[in-house]
Formats: structure tokens, sequence, C-alpha cells
């Protein structure tokens, strides 16, 4: 075996000289982080489709003026908004009921997911709303017709085909999570992007941290990706494709 790849694999290893394990858990906070976003995302998303479907206009004013304004401005710039403000807003709770004085910072976990979920909830929103777009209308129309109520509607008809119709967008919002994470390196958060950093710092050798890292990010995308396309073919089953 070559001596570079030797070094390597001790390099990456789990030995007590290796960075295998705190390279692992960094790709387990990168998991975590953007499937809360991903989660929080979600309720943006369908708030704001809804928003845009309900005909009431400040609703879809406020909908409307969400994913335009977060789809125009960088997710780097969500992210110190979210950070930044989120702070400001802990600290004047702070100084108005206990008195206390000083910074008081949000937790970079929370910061981190919260502005993944802004950012990624604007282009859910265009997902769900697109999907609810093809849900055949002669199928609500039919449950109008024997009676059903609304909220029946939406939970029996409306909400599965939605969900079915959007599987193959939000597996691309996945993964622009994914991506996103790296940027919540900025408030401190040890994700995979700044482990590899701060491994490539420690012992001078980027390209080994930084490969490894991408090489992990790759084994979630494609695992991720399987499970979307799994999941899509599952929502498919007993459906004539065009």
């Amino acid at each position: 075996m070559p001596a570079w790849l030797v070094a390597y694999w001790e390099l990456m290893g789990f030995g007590p000289r290796g960075w295998g394990a705190l390279m692992l858990q960094a790709a387990a906070m990168t998991v975590a982080v953007s499937s809360s976003g991903f989660a929080l995302g979600a309720l943006f998303g369908a708030l704001a489709a809804w928003g845009r479907l309900s005909g009431h206009r400040i609703a879809a004013a406020i909908a409307t003026t969400y994913t335009t304004v977060i789809r125009g401005i960088p997710e780097l710039l969500v992210i110190y908004l979210v950070f930044f403000g989120g702070a400001a807003a802990l600290g004047w709770f702070h100084r108005l009921f206990w008195g206390g004085e000083g910074f008081v910072s949000l937790p970079a976990f929370v910061a981190g997911f919260v502005a993944v979920g802004i950012s990624n909830g604007a282009y859910q929103a265009e997902v769900f709303r697109g999907a609810h777009a093809a849900v055949a209308r002669g199928e609500i129309e039919a449950a109008r017709a024997v009676g059903m109520p609304r909220w029946l509607i939406a939970r029996r008809i409306v909400a599965p085909q939605v969900l079915r119709f959007a599987l193959p967008g939000l597996g691309n919002c996945w993964q622009l999570c994914l991506k996103e994470s790296a940027l919540i390196s900025v408030t401190g958060l040890v994700e995979l992007l700044r482990q590899s950093f701060i491994g490539g710092r420690s012992t001078r050798d980027f390209f080994s941290f930084l490969l490894t890292g991408a090489a992990l990010y790759l084994v979630i995308t494609t695992l991720s990706s399987g499970l979307f396309a799994l999941a899509e073919r599952r929502a498919m089953r007993g459906l004539r494709r065009a």
C-alpha cells in the first residue's frame, strides 16, 4: 500500500490520533441541522402555500412577500439576520424581565436550523403550490357534491395528493438544505465543513480533510436521494403514468 494512503488512513482512522470519529460526528450534526431545517421549512412552506391559495388578500400578500424576499437574498444573509437578530431579541427579553446586561447569544444549532428553515420554506412553498395545481379538480368537486366538509376534503383528498406530487421537488429542497447547512459554520456550529477546516488547521493537511468532507457529503446526498426515490415510487404505486 502506498505510503500516502497509509498516512491518510491513519489520519482519518478511529485510533487515538485519528479524526474519523470527529468527522462522523460532524456529519451527523450536518444531517441533524439539515433535517430540523427541512422540517421547519415544510411548515413555513405549507403555510405560505396556503396563504397564496387561500384567496385572502392579507394572507396572500404576506406569503408572496415572504417567498419573494427570502428567495431574493443570499442564504448567508438570512443566517446572519437570524443569529444576530435572535441574539438581540433574547437580550431585549433578558433585560426586560430579568434586568440582565450584556450579550445573550442564540445557540448555534437553533440559529442554524431556523435560518435554514426560513430560507428553504420559501422554495418549499412553490413546490407545494405547484403540487396543489396538479390535483384533479374533479375529485374535489365530487367530494363537495356528496357533502364532504372542507377540512375532510383537505385531509383525505388534497393533502395526500399534494404530498405525492411534491415529493420530487421536496427532494431538491432537501439537497438545498444540505448545501445551506455548510454556511452555518459561520455561527460556530461544528458541522461537517467546519470540522474539516478545524482538522485542516490542526494538521496542516487541508486537502485530506476537505476531500473526506466532500466524500461524506456525497454519501449523505446519495443515500437521501435513494430514500426520496423510494418514497416517490411507493407514492406513485397504482397510478397510471403518462
